[in-house]
């Protein structure tokens, strides 16, 4: 019997659609619609007084709630809107101007990373040889004397392999440089352990598998590195004394509020604690287990049909997702949604299928099936 099944009262679209696509955006907790009602009724009746009786404090707050899910001591995590801005504020606490002036990365990164790569340093794009994993060798051998920053992703989104952070955390630290791991498509359903690995920044959203809704990014620094790290990408919220409205020059809280930049989004936070508190309870360790099951049996699945899967077969380096590249796989899609089956497509992958913890074993199979019968015409 699965006993992660009984989460699934808990989130309303399960109740008329197969919701294979957390790994773009979960589905909302029930408790959701409570907490955005909290923030309603409490801008309505406590107005300005909301900020200095809770909102000033929920950045750290509710980035605690991520941290226990990744590995952060307390107070180690701050929010902020997305990830663009984390990867932003990061790259800015450092100098690129001299020799080491080096950014590693892959050329599987998400997109919104890489443009931002772009025109900030010398950056180093590491390829892929087949479109879906990135060589760890290759990788390894780019990061020299040079590099002041790697910044890769946990798991690569279009193919859901799992890279090595270890082996490259061990590697730039040989050689002083510092590691940022993008957590997005891990967090929530592949373990992980920020401290254990010794990164030195990792962040995140709360899109996907932590089932947190838009507008909740988060960013975790390593607490050694707080007084040595000036974010030029900085505002009022980072000020030691943001309520003393000092013209400057910048003076740094001594937290991670140093991370902090301008106003924090506080109904975006509102909306993500329900999915944060939801994931620690079930255990990321329990949910994997079950993600580990469910893709080895879609996998099989797609065997049986026929249909190619384009993710890695071996459980220890695939994410949470997998990916079967099908003739007019766009189309599919949407035909597979008219079919209240969701899934989405990437163009250089496939149909990407993502099981949580809250689906069911029968979803797997009929999902595929209906992908068989839509290739076949029917």
């Amino acid at each position: 019997m699965d006993e992660l099944l009984r989460w699934r009262p808990e989130f309303p679209i399960l109740a008329n659609t197969v919701y294979l696509i957390s790994h773009s955006l979960g589905a909302m907790p029930l408790r959701t619609r409570d907490c955005l009602m909290e923030y309603a009724d409490t801008w309505a009746s406590r107005g300005i007084r909301a900020w200095e009786e809770g909102w000033w404090q929920m950045p750290v707050e509710v980035g605690d709630l991520v941290g226990r899910i990744i590995g952060a001591g307390p107070a180690e995590v701050v929010m902020h809107q997305n990830v663009s801005v984390c990867q932003s504020l990061v790259h800015s606490c450092f100098d690129w101007t001299g020799n080491r002036n080096k950014l590693v990365t892959e050329s599987l990164n998400f997109p919104s990373n890489l443009y931002l790569f772009q025109g900030l340093a010398r950056v180093v794009t590491v390829g892929s040889e087949d479109g879906l994993t990135a060589p760890l060798d290759a990788m390894l051998a780019a990061i020299d004397e040079e590099t002041q920053l790697v910044s890769v992703s946990h798991v690569l989104f279009r193919s859901s392999a799992v890279q090595d952070l270890r082996a490259i955390v061990e590697r730039a630290h040989e050689v002083g440089a510092k590691v940022m791991a993008d957590l997005y498509q891990s967090a929530g359903t592949v373990p992980v352990d920020v401290q254990e690995l010794g990164l030195d920044f990792a962040t995140g959203g709360s899109v996907k598998w932590l089932c947190g809704g838009p507008g909740a990014g988060y960013l975790y620094v390593r607490r050694d590195l707080w007084p040595s790290l000036r974010p030029k990408m900085t505002g009022w919220a980072a000020h030691r004394n943001p309520f003393a409205f000092d013209s400057g020059p910048m003076e740094y809280a001594e937290d991670v509020m140093r991370f902090s930049n301008g106003t924090p989004n506080v109904p975006g936070m509102y909306a993500a604690k329900s999915g944060y508190e939801i994931i620690a309870e079930v255990g990321v360790e329990n949910i994997r287990r079950k993600s580990v099951r469910q893709t080895e049996r879609l996998i099989a699945l797609a065997d049986e049909g026929g249909l190619r899967v384009n993710c890695p077969r071996d459980s220890a380096v695939r994410g949470g997702t997998v990916t079967l590249d099908v003739p007019e796989g766009k189309a599919v899609t949407a035909e597979l949604a008219r079919r209240e089956i969701l899934v989405d497509y990437r163009p250089g992958a496939g149909i990407r299928i993502a099981p949580h913890f809250y689906s069911a074993d029968e979803e797997l199979a009929l999902a595929v099936r209906e992908i068989r019968k839509i290739v076949d015409g029917s």
